[in-house]
């Protein structure tokens, strides 16, 4: 019997537009494990609709009586919760590395994306939401109308931070290996974030981690290959 999921996830003024990392995230382990989960799109300022999550961000995946926020603890309580189905981490060390991973991504690429995006990202959110993101993503990276001026630059430190992932993929396929799984998405998200909202290359042709960047695309039927993005 197929599980009853919901999830909220993060959406623009076109409601078919779903651009957050950490919702991708979970789109791909929801993927994984064979689950599917019904939608509710989701904006910046509709902080009352998951006040019952207890904070204040999406993803939220709602199970039953079960609540669970943040994107890293959704794919453990999947994980655990429906340990049957295809493991998103291969065991206890998987686990590990992949909340490595997971941390890496968060804490080394979405500086350098977020001062790629934010501009593009602010041009297809809700009218509602534009104060709000401009007033909080301009206290970290400043003035978004001044951060294409450093395109050019930012896209130069994105492809030399990748340089860990960049030496990995060129031995090996994914980072869990010859299949993928959560230590990849925790960071093909990030990509998707990229893909769904700005049309900016950002990786070389012939990178490997373009290469892996397509093969995740096309995972699960094309799941990810398939999501509308603003460039139609």
């Amino acid at each position: 019997m197929t599980p009853d999921l919901t999830l909220y996830d993060l959406a623009g003024a076109d409601s078919s537009l779903r651009f957050s990392p950490h919702c991708w995230k979970t789109h791909m382990a929801l993927a994984h494990k064979g689950l599917s989960a019904t939608t509710v799109p989701w904006h910046f300022t509709e902080k009352e609709a998951i006040d019952f999550s207890g904070q204040k961000l999406v993803p939220v995946l709602v199970h039953g009586t079960h609540v669970v926020s943040d994107s890293w603890q959704i794919a453990c309580y999947l994980e655990d919760t429906f340990p049957e189905r295809p493991s998103l981490f291969g065991g206890t060390g998987g686990r590990a590395v992949s909340l490595f991973a997971n941390a890496w991504g968060d804490t080394t690429l979405v500086p350098v994306l977020a001062r790629l995006l934010l501009p593009a990202i602010h041009g297809l959110i809700h009218e509602k939401d534009q104060d709000y993101f401009r007033t909080t993503r301009e206290k970290r990276f400043g003035r978004l109308e001044d951060l294409p001026a450093g395109y050019t630059e930012q896209i130069t430190a994105l492809r030399a931070a990748l340089l860990p992932l960049r030496q990995t993929l060129g031995k090996q396929h994914y980072l869990s290996g010859e299949q993928h799984a959560y230590a990849d998405y925790a960071v093909f998200g990030l990509f998707m974030w990229a893909r769904c909202t700005s049309p900016l290359e950002l990786l070389a042709e012939d990178d490997p981690v373009h290469a892996w960047r397509e093969r995740l695309l096309d995972a699960f039927d094309g799941l990810a290959r398939r999501a509308p993005t603003a460039m139609g």
